[in-house]
């Protein structure tokens, strides 16, 4: 598998105990191989290495992934330069890049689209990783509609819809809590935001991948 086929601690340990091998390069699969992309999409260019070393590929993209890849594809061909609201680095944002890597420019903060060099009368679309905090991605996306108010607008929105889901229920409950326990992945995007929504909620929150992290010293004063 290529990178983690989620980031799931448990469910990357099921698959390995099944004989399952995750890579960070198709140069580590054996030519012939399968390998299966992971959740987050890979680029074209790792496609095209899979079929040069002559391997089967499975694609496991998440369907809202693809639907971000295409709309940067389309976006690409109309002549649009995209402005990719995401984390720089994080495995969906590099396969999305890698579909139209001259036309997309990552934008992490509404800092960054002050930097931008662009006029508002550049042809400009931005779409999102669809693991953003919806509170992070809505401030972002204002700041890109006021310097550039005739940017692009993806169709629907990219963000997950259970993604968007756990943050509303979190955001609800927060405020009733005197702690919130995240059960997630550390290197998970959404389980990372769900516990920066309910700190910024005013909510003590910690994030663990089962009961045996669980610290009993969490729970002082806690009801």
């Amino acid at each position: 598998v290529y990178h983690e086929i989620v980031h799931n601690r448990h469910v990357v340990e099921r698959f390995q105990r099944q004989g399952v091998v995750f890579v960070e390069s198709v140069e580590e699969v054996p030519p012939g191989g399968t390998v299966v992309f992971s959740a987050h999409g890979v680029s074209p260019a790792v496609r095209a290495r899979g079929k040069e070393r002559g391997l089967v590929m499975i694609d496991a993209t998440c369907p809202l992934v693809t639907k971000v890849h295409m709309e940067a594809i389309r976006y690409a061909r109309q002549g649009y330069h995209i402005l990719l609201v995401g984390h720089d680095g994080h495995d969906e944002v590099v396969g999305t890049v890698g579909e139209a890597p001259d036309a997309i420019t990552i934008v992490e903060s509404p800092e960054d689209v002050d930097r931008l060099p662009f006029t508002a009368s550049d042809k400009l679309a931005y779409l999102t990783q669809t693991t953003l905090s919806v509170d992070d991605a809505n401030a972002i996306i204002g700041a890109i509609r006021r310097k550039y108010p005739h940017v692009k607008e993806p169709p629907t929105e990219d963000i997950c819809y259970a993604t968007t889901n756990r943050q509303a229920a979190v955001r609800e409950f927060a405020g009733l809590a005197d702690l919130v326990l995240v059960v997630g992945s550390k290197n998970s995007s959404n389980s990372v935001r769900l516990t920066e929504i309910a700190e910024n909620s005013g909510t003590p929150a910690r994030l663990l991948d089962d009961k045996s992290e669980l610290d009993h010293g969490w729970f002082q004063g806690v009801q």
